[in-house]
């Protein structure tokens, strides 16, 4: 399935607290243990409330993966 095609979902199996780092990852076939690396490293570094903040957001607004 070409990435074009894949919808952006929160994962159901690949999912640390709600499913969203590991429903981008494989919307884009990224490394998600990467991915989840890169978003701490950049939410400390920005005083972690806009990363958490964007978490947040995209946790209500990405359906779960099944139900899209």
């Amino acid at each position: 399935m070409s990435q074009a095609s894949r919808p952006f979902v929160r994962s159901r199996h690949d999912r640390m607290i709600a499913g969203v780092v590991g429903g981008i990852a494989r919307r884009f076939g990224w490394n998600p243990t990467l991915l989840r690396a890169i978003y701490v490293i950049v939410s400390i570094a920005s005083v972690a409330f806009p990363g958490i903040l964007v978490y947040l957001i995209l946790w209500l607004l990405m359906p779960e993966e099944g139900s899209a």
